[in-house]
Formats: C-alpha cells, sequence, structure tokens
C-alpha cells in the first residue's frame, strides 16, 4: 500500500479528496512535518511545504519516491542535497500568480498614496490633504521572470505603466517594454520608481538586492519583495530606508521568519510589512486540488513525466 504523508495545515481537507479519488492510499495528516519525523521512514510520498526540508528529515525518508511541495519554491529543499536522484520533486507552481500580483498593488498603491498617513489621521480626525503619487506613468522593475511576473506585467501596464524586467535569458514577453539580464539590474532598477522582487532563490541569488543595488535606486522609488528573504541584503535595506536612500519599502518576505520582534523593520516608518501571506487566497484549497489529483494519478499509473511543475525527475 502506498503511503502518503501530507504534512500541512490543510491535509484534513485535502485527505478525503485523496481517499474517495484513490483507493489503496494510507495517508497519514499531520498539520506541518516537524511534527512527522517518526512517520517519514515508511513514506513513498510526502507532501508538505518546502521551508520544512532538511538533510536531516530527507535522510530519514528512505522509501520516498515522490516530493509535492505545496509552494513554488523549492530551495530549502535543494539546498539540503540530500533528495535521492530517483525521487521526483514537484509543485504548485502556477496558484500563486493572480494573489501575488494583487499583493503587489496592494504594497505599491499603500506606499503611492501613503495610507499609513491616511489612516493616522483618520484617527487623529485630522483633515490633511495632499498630492499624492500615482501609478500612471510610472515604471515597475520586475526582477525574476516566472509565471507570478508574467500576471504582473500585464496588470501594470492596465494602469499606464511603463515594465522593465530583469532576466537570466534573453526574451520578449507580452506586457513587459523591455527586459534586461540580471547583470544588468543596477541599470533596471535606477529607471524604477517600484522595483518588484519575484525571483527564485539559489545560491546565485542571493542578496541579489545589495547595497549597490539600494544605491542605484531612485529617493523617491520603493522596493518590494514577494519572493524570498535572502534575496536582499536585509542590514543594507535597514540602512538604506533609515537614511532615506529610498523612499520605503514593502516587505512579505524576510531572512527570519517570523519576523523577530525586536527586528528594526517593525518601527521603521516607511515600510509595510506582511506575514509572508502574499501567496495565500481564499481560493488556494480549490485551485490546488487538480495539480495534486492530476500528479496522484500520474505518479500511481507510472507516468511520472506527465506530471505538472517538475523540479527534477530521473527516469
Amino acid at each position: 500500500m502506498t503511503q502518503v504523508l501530507f504534512a500541512h495545515r490543510d491535509s484534513d481537507y485535502f485527505a478525503p479528496l485523496f481517499k474517495k479519488r484513490f483507493k489503496g492510499l494510507h495517508i497519514i495528516c499531520v498539520k506541518e512535518l516537524p511534527a512527522a519525523e517518526s512517520e517519514l521512514a515508511h513514506a513513498n510520498i510526502i507532501i508538505a511545504v518546502d521551508h520544512h526540508f532538511n538533510a536531516y528529515r530527507l535522510g530519514l525518508a528512505k522509501q520516498l519516491q515522490w516530493v509535492q511541495t505545496m509552494t513554488t519554491g523549492t530551495d530549502a529543499i535543494e539546498k539540503s542535497k540530500a533528495l535521492k536522484p530517483e525521487v521526483i520533486l514537484t509543485t504548485t507552481r502556477g496558484i500563486h500568480a493572480p494573489q501575488m500580483s494583487e499583493m503587489a498593488f496592494t504594497f505599491m498603491l499603500h506606499l503611492a498614496r501613503d495610507f499609513t498617513r491616511l489612516q493616522e489621521n483618520q484617527k487623529r480626525h485630522r483633515w490633511e490633504r495632499w498630492d499624492m503619487m500615482r501609478l500612471f506613468g510610472k515604471t515597475i522593475t520586475i526582477v525574476g521572470i516566472g509565471l507570478t511576473a508574467e500576471a504582473l506585467a500585464p496588470r501594470c501596464k492596465a494602469f499606464g505603466m511603463r515594465v522593465i524586467g530583469v532576466s537570466q535569458a534573453d526574451r520578449s514577453l507580452p506586457g513587459f517594454d523591455e527586459i534586461k539580464k540580471y547583470h544588468d539590474i543596477k541599470s533596471a532598477v535606477a529607471e524604477a520608481d517600484f522595483t518588484v522582487v519575484l525571483a527564485p532563490y539559489r545560491e546565485s541569488t542571493h542578496h541579489l538586492i545589495n547595497a549597490e543595488v539600494l544605491k542605484a535606486m531612485k529617493p523617491s522609488a520603493f522596493l518590494i519583495n514577494l519572493a524570498r528573504g535572502r534575496l536582499c541584503d536585509e542590514q543594507a535595506l535597514i540602512q538604506a530606508l533609515r537614511d532615506r536612500q529610498i523612499a520605503g519599502a514593502g516587505l512579505d518576505v524576510f531572512t527570519q521568519e517570523p519576523l523577530p520582534t525586536d527586528s528594526p523593520l517593525w518601527d521603521l516608518d516607511n515600510v509595510l510589512i506582511s506575514p509572508h501571506c502574499s501567496g495565500g487566497s481564499d481560493d488556494n484549497l480549490r485551485i490546488t486540488w487538480p495539480i495534486l489529483e492530476h500528479n496522484m494519478q500520474c505518479f500511481l499509473e507510472k507516468r511520472p513525466q506527465e506530471m505538472k511543475n517538475i523540479v527534477r525527475h530521473q527516469t
């Protein structure tokens, strides 16, 4: 019997769907992978979030054949280098693009219109008017071009924005006015009123947004990071925000999560913080199930090459 370890906060939702759709599965449900280390030795399939994997846990999973992450990124798994080459690795890539695009606009509109100031004035019953920054006519640089960037770019064009992309490869995509390479990132951010970071985290992209890149940004520009905290040199960013080297930041991801209570970021008046929630939505369960269902069917029917969002599969 195929043993599935479903380690996720929504495992109770998906387990009945799996049991109804596929006979012969033995499913163990827990809320997170660290609480299920005693079950790893017998698991053939693990479904969990990427950041809960490490070399130790992967080493315990002696019978493992397939890992399905409930995330787009797989940097924690790949960093551990403990996943055996024969183990299939798939993701839920693609389901997060609309809501992450909306979060980018949430940050851009809040920062441009200074909603923090508006809310504070409302609390104080204070009538204060000022000329607010509009998005129309502004330039956005999107660092990292994947499905989310491809969804965000045309939405920006609908707002009348100029869109620059930063990518590893030479490419041309709808919604982008220009696409530059990573080695041109400083010139790309120098043109931007908003820089939105959507790049995958790799060793090569560690601190991609560093002190030099921040110095290249305009003093009136804003940085928005929706990807991974380690893409940005957090200490350099804190200094740039304190010195008003850039106008502000919208941050959904951090070097350490949860963000420590003593982090200076909490108290900076030009920063908006969200708790790594840009990929979540009220529709996530419904749109995730087709990926899980399809991949499970392919796996059980020994058609792994037809699975969706394959990161790695050695035939």
